[in-house]
């Protein structure tokens, strides 16, 4: 099946490029009531996988055991811009655990904004792995190392008993064979596991249904997550970026969630439905234009949230001297009928 196009690229009034992909929209039952492309593609979540990687946190007690906070966990939740309300937060919660920023192997990386990273400059201080859009993440793999006395020098091994509790977890949640998933090695260096655009779309549904799948344990570390995310939506990306503004407009009635190479997944608790999209060149961008037209498109935006956020769904593009050359935007071409 040919993917079709969802995003394009203009220049003039000419299509310069296009972006092809795939969209899926379940329902609580799973129903797919949605879909463009072939939803049983595969490819890694990547940063969509963050969401599931600390319920086992959560769920086993070491949460609560090591008195973290709702910060603390939609910071591990985050593809963070590396801005110093990030790192400051990375490093308390890395000071709660009495560990440093050299027990993160998650590696460095400078600060997504160039103002963030001329701040540093001009502080004569380089980027160090708090500054790593994934520092959050690999806190949270520590925490869950220290309060269950595991080893934290391997912790990002696929082997470590943490990572094979991820996988389980994931796979529970994805309704996958855990067998069937593929391990690969994320940009953080942490482990990832594959599954199809659907199953990351029932991930999701399922973070609002885990009634469905689980005990009173996994409903509390659920809602926790989710409640996490929703009260510090900046936590999870930043300034300039689409989780932040949409969790943000919506007042966490929608939740998202980016990962590398083209993909956005999202839950709307509330409704009960999981949405996963991929882009299939892994151009970082397109990802939020089709997620933001599809959201405005079934009219799960009021029209203010639609306005407020129209800036990521038909955006312009500049060159070296700030003038207009075109735009980025849906697909034209591109109907959407399912309403809610």
């Amino acid at each position: 099946m040919a993917n079709p196009v969802l995003v394009h690229r203009t220049r003039g009034e000419v299509i310069e490029s296009f972006h092809t992909g795939v969209i899926c929209v379940v329902n609580e039952s799973n129903d797919i009531i949605y879909s463009l492309g072939d939803i049983d593609q595969i490819c890694y979540p990547r940063s969509a996988m963050k969401y599931f990687q600390h319920l086992p946190l959560l769920t086993s007690g070491a949460y609560k055991q090591l008195g973290l906070n709702l910060e603390q966990l939609a910071l591990m939740c985050a593809s963070h811009n590396g801005e110093p309300v990030h790192t400051a937060a990375a490093q308390e919660l890395l000071d709660t655990l009495g560990l440093n920023k050299d027990n993160l192997q998650c590696g460095v990386q400078d600060p997504n904004l160039r103002k963030h990273q001329l701040e540093l400059c001009s502080k004569g201080e380089q980027p160090t792995q708090l500054h790593n859009n994934c520092s959050g993440k690999h806190a949270g793999f520590l925490a869950y190392c220290k309060a269950h006395n595991l080893p934290n020098h391997n912790y990002i091994d696929p082997s470590h008993p943490l990572q094979k509790i991820i996988k389980e977890t994931v796979a529970m949640f994805y309704q996958c064979n855990p067998n069937t998933m593929l391990t690969g090695m994320d940009g953080c260096s942490a482990p990832i596991f594959s599954a199809t655009v659907k199953q990351q779309a029932v991930g999701f549904k399922n973070l609002s249904t885990p009634n469905l799948i689980g005990d009173e344990n996994l409903i509390n570390a659920c809602n926790t997550l989710l409640q996490a995310i929703a009260q510090y939506p900046y936590m999870i990306a930043g300034e300039k970026r689409y989780c932040t503004a949409l969790i943000e407009t919506t007042k966490g009635r929608i939740i998202g969630k980016t990962g590398a190479d083209g993909v956005y997944s999202a839950v709307i608790p509330s409704l009960k439905i999981g949405i996963s999209i991929k882009i299939d060149d892994g151009s970082m961008g397109p990802q939020y234009t089709a997620m933001q037209h599809l959201l405005r498109s079934l009219g799960l935006l009021t029209a203010e949230e639609a306005h407020e956020l129209e800036a990521f769904r038909i955006h312009t593009t500049r060159n070296w001297n700030k003038n207009i050359t075109g735009t980025v935007e849906p697909n034209s071409d591109w109907q959407i009928k399912a309403q809610f």
